[in-house]
């Protein structure tokens, strides 16, 4: 072929792809990753695989609003259609500019992607997405389209044909076929066409223009009227079948002035600021969410760590433990459940496993508090970015009609990490401190990944999205509706803005506000644990070429976060405020020892920016109980009180002390003793007392037929404060023991198709399908005394022949095409250069598997010459 000649137009799509480069074949494979698993053997089965209709659905799925326009044009028009054509269906008869610049990157698009092939004067969709997007009668098309006049007419009989053809003004023709052409022609023709409908009665005219944006089909009567038989007679309007009639595609495009769609979007909808404040402001209003996101979760763990709520045998938990927990938090029932959700996709939650299977936290829960405040809100930031479990379908129904639980199965929703991705990506695209409209972003994302049908408010994607908006604030993602400057860093998608950028803190290098691969926060300081091992994957592809971020950026990313967000976060105090109607203040959030021995000595009151704790009876009690004395009790108030130590707290603690343990109650089914019979006198009289069951057996001892627990319980409501004692006579410290699960990870996300490959997997891929397809297509010489084989088959020769064609390949150097069968019985063609042949093996280097192999001569089935060049 001389460097003037054009190469010829490729004949199928395995062609074209043997046409593109690796850059190419990369880009199709990063686009399409189902295509690379398992590894092709050859183009012919990539291009095979390419046109099944699992994997054509998938890649039509993930195009944008107007490439998916595109393709339903191209599925209505001519097999195959020139650029001009498609520029018609898409410009219209005006060619609107913004279509006209857009259209070269969605055929861009759709080609790079193997939905499209043949140069611009024959494109062809692939059969399968012409068939999913072409109309028919069961599936419309979404252009409101009808079939062609060449389609509608391929039942009708030829008289009828000719009548038709005679009274729209044709010469009557010899046969069918020209009659059907001539017609064709006719309402393709603009000004033809004009003339015709010119003469068209009124009533005719608001006939086509109810049926022209579609649907094309209507009813008719077995006499229609005068309207309607007028446009049957020229056939602008045809039988499909008894009693329905449709509008062929030439006449609507005529009337459409040429559109295939009625609205063609060929520019993303613009996200819309709802409101703009300082940076500042927007990253401290954030940085409050975050605390108290994990001050939430902490009381969560808290408030289960002697053993959270039952599993229910269908697994989760139930409606009931949900409301009590959601009281133990102060939230509402669908925040309590978001909570947990993520305390689980965090591995702070899990099953102890036991034969009484309850919730409890996981041993990573003790690592993770122990952690600054900003590397514990990280964690829980990947978990929510990469987690699959979706807390707004909780109090749904699934398609059995059961009742969704939170922890329980059938929350998982593939497409929740991409989407959240995606909406932050959206709001890292707007200027800092800029809150977007949620009607405005939904817009977007539909834009983007279009429902193939008609577009609902209510569909999964927008759900998730109007989630990941509200769950973001939430968590101090966002402040105020806007992206904080320390989820940008997380995000990788910029550096803070009163800071320089560095190359080190830049993220993502693939594009601003990629989301994905939050999953590691191994270096940068982090402690290694199991927690750190959490199976955090990463398996969405990122809409519209959102970049993925190498383990290295996303540990930049994290440490960048962290960094942001900790001056933000407020600093512990050592100290409360304690005052005279016996409640303590705390002004912000205390240092872990003492927020834990407050919590005991006293209840929390209420929440917010100060705490305010109140001392009752009970929690001082609880104090004792866990151990404490009256003097250590005074001694930790003094110490850390910026107060005097209220009178009236002295005077509590000093009386619950003295009344504390003067009962004692221990196990027989249960007694009770106490060394003031006047004491045990007043508890027999008291009416309380009679569930109790009590009988004197001594003048200092009661027995009762209830368990040592429900005797305590029972006597404390009376106003009593017994203690409780050993079998030795000692007093029990009921100091509470941690519950813990056994060692648990994190629940694994639910992957969305096949994992985008990464760099190495697609070099290797491209490498083993390019020698594939050398060994399957390069042609050869056929051995003069060869053993006849069809086309395609392995080659075949007697072993002599095969031992002395390896010889002389391995004297000359060259390649040869071989068959070979391994010991699975697996056949295989390949192209190998011998380079000794010895002892029953050839070495060689095999260009399939681009690497140095010994083959036993007795698996290879026979071997052939490959033709020279010129061939």
């Amino acid at each position: 072929m001389s460097s003037d000649e054009k190469p010829s137009a490729p004949r199928s799509l395995a062609e074209a792809l043997r046409a593109r480069d690796d850059a190419s074949l990369a880009a199709l494979l990063r686009a399409r990753p189902d295509l690379v698993t398992p590894v092709p053997t050859d183009l012919t089965q990539l291009a095979t695989r390419a046109g099944t209709r699992a994997s054509v659905v998938r890649a039509l799925e993930h195009l944008d609003r107007f490439t998916l326009q595109t393709a339903e044009a191209l599925a209505v028009a001519a097999e195959p259609a020139a650029y001009e054509e498609l520029l018609g269906l898409m410009a219209g008869d005006a060619r609107d500019a913004a279509v006209v610049a857009a259209l070269p990157g969605a055929v861009a698009v759709l080609r790079e992607q193997a939905l499209l092939w043949g140069d611009d004067e024959r494109l062809r969709l692939v059969r399968t997405a012409r068939e999913l997007l072409a109309p028919s009668p069961q599936h419309p098309s979404p252009t409101g389209l009808g079939p062609s006049v060449r389609e509608a007419t391929a039942g009708m009989s030829p008289g009828r044909i000719q009548e038709i053809v005679t009274a729209a003004g044709l010469a009557s023709t010899h046969d069918s076929v020209s009659a059907v052409t001539a017609l064709a022609s006719l309402f393709s023709d603009r000004r033809r066409m004009g003339a015709l409908l010119a003469e068209a009665p009124a009533e005719s005219l608001e006939v086509l223009e109810r049926l022209v944006w579609g649907p094309p089909y209507g009813q008719v009567t077995a006499d229609p009227a005068a309207r309607l038989r007028w446009l049957l007679d020229r056939g602008l309007l045809l039988p499909t079948a008894p009693g329905t009639v449709v509008m062929p595609r030439e006449v609507a495009l005529h009337l459409r002035g040429g559109h295939a769609h009625r609205a063609p979007e060929p520019v993303p909808p613009a996200v819309e600021a709802a409101a703009a404040r300082r940076p500042q402001v927007v990253d401290a209003a954030a940085a409050g969410q975050a605390y108290t996101a994990l001050a939430t979760v902490e009381e969560l763990l808290k408030d289960w760590d002697e053993g959270g709520p039952a599993v229910l045998r269908a697994g989760g938990l139930s409606q009931r433990d949900l409301k009590r927990t959601a009281v133990a938090l102060d939230l509402s029932e669908p925040m309590a459940a978001f909570w947990v959700e993520l305390a689980y996709a965090a591995g702070l939650i899990a099953s102890d496993g036991e034969a009484d299977e309850r919730y409890a936290a996981t041993p990573f829960f003790d690592e993770w508090v122990e952690r600054p405040p900003a590397e514990r809100w990280v964690l829980l930031a990947q978990a929510w970015l990469a987690g699959t479990r979706t807390p707004g379908l909780i109090g749904g129904r699934d398609a059995k009609e059961r009742t969704l639980s939170a922890l329980g199965p059938g929350l998982d929703r593939s497409a929740a990490p991409e989407v959240r991705r995606r909406v932050l990506t959206l709001l890292a695209g707007l200027p800092e401190g800029t809150a977007p409209t949620a009607e405005s972003v939904l817009a977007r994302l539909a834009w983007e990944r279009p429902l193939r049908g008609p577009q609902r408010d209510d569909d999964l994607r927008s759900r998730l999205a109007r989630w990941t908006l509200s769950e973001a604030e939430l968590l101090g993602i966002t402040g105020r509706g806007a992206l904080s400057s320390q989820a940008r860093a997380l995000l990788g998608a910029a550096a803070h803005p009163h800071e320089p950028a560095t190359d080190k803190d830049a993220g993502s290098a693939q594009g601003a506000g990629s989301a994905q691969g939050m999953g590691s926060t191994q270096g940068a300081g982090f402690p290694q644990g199991p927690g750190d091992k959490l199976p955090f994957h990463h398996h969405a592809v990122p809409a519209h070429g959102a970049g993925l971020l190498s383990p290295a950026e996303r540990t930049v990313a994290s440490a960048a976060a962290v960094r942001l967000l900790a001056p933000l976060l407020p600093e512990p105090l050592d100290h409360v405020l304690l005052q005279a109607d016996l409640t303590a203040v705390a002004p912000g959030p205390l240092h872990r020892p003492l927020a834990d021995v407050l919590g005991v000595l006293a209840d929390v009151e209420s929440k917010g920016g100060a705490t305010v704790y109140r001392f009752t009876p009970g929690s001082v009690r609880r104090a004792l109980d866990a151990g404490r004395t009256a003097s250590d009790l005074h001694a930790f108030l003094a110490e850390h009180s910026r107060t005097p130590v209220p009178q009236p707290l002295t005077y509590l603690i000093d009386d619950v002390a003295r009344r504390h343990g003067h009962l004692r109650v221990g196990a027989a089914s249960a007694y009770v003793r106490c060394d003031d019979d006047a004491m045990l006198n007043e508890i027999l009289a008291d009416k309380r007392a009679a569930a109790l069951r009590l009988r004197r057996l001594a003048p200092t001892v009661l027995a009762a037929q209830a368990d040592p627990a429900a005797l305590l319980d029972g006597l404390r409501a009376m106003g009593f404060a017994p203690a409780a004692e050993s079998a030795e006579g000692d007093v029990l410290i009921t100091r509470a023991d941690a519950h813990r699960s056994p060692p648990r990870t994190a629940p694994e996300p639910v992957p969305e198709g096949p994992p985008v490959p990464d760099g190495t997997l697609l070099s290797a891929a491209i490498r083993a399908i390019r020698a594939g397809d050398l060994a399957s297509t390069a042609p050869r010489k056929p051995a003069e005394d060869a053993i006849a084989q069809a086309p395609g088959a392995l080659p075949r020769t007697s072993p002599a022949d095969t031992l002395a064609t390896m010889q002389a390949a391995v004297l000359t150097g060259e390649a040869v095409w071989i068959g070979y069968v391994n010991a699975e019985g697996s056949a295989s063609q390949r192209v190998i250069a011998p380079v000794r042949v010895e002892g029953g093996f050839v070495t060689a280097y095999d260009h399939t598997a681009d690497e140095v192999r010994t083959y036993p001569l007795h698996r290879i089935t026979g071997v052939a010459e490959l033709a020279d060049d010129e061939a």
